[in-house]
């Protein structure tokens, strides 16, 4: 679980850190806050787009399982992890 929040937190971050680089390239200061000011929420809306993407990317790729999930369960004295069948 946690990694996905660190993936999709990264994802968030990734437009802040293009421009941070860019106003760098730029010969700017990428401390200023007037730097950052003006794109604050398209920045912030970028990086929402990307998580959203990404969620969606997901949930179009990801394995479908036809049969359902079996619990974990005990057969003839030993523990048999659940599954997907």
């Amino acid at each position: 679980m946690a990694r996905a929040l660190i993936d999709d937190l990264l994802l968030f971050l990734l437009p802040f850190a293009a421009f941070g680089l860019w106003l760098v390239l730029g010969r700017r200061n990428p401390l200023r806050w007037a730097a950052w000011s003006d794109q604050a929420v398209r920045l912030g809306i970028a990086g929402a787009a990307l998580v959203i993407a990404s969620f969606v990317a997901v949930a179009l790729t990801s394995e479908r399982h036809r049969d359902g999930f079996v619990p974990t369960h005990i057969e003839n004295g030993r523990v048999v992890p659940g599954q997907f069948r």
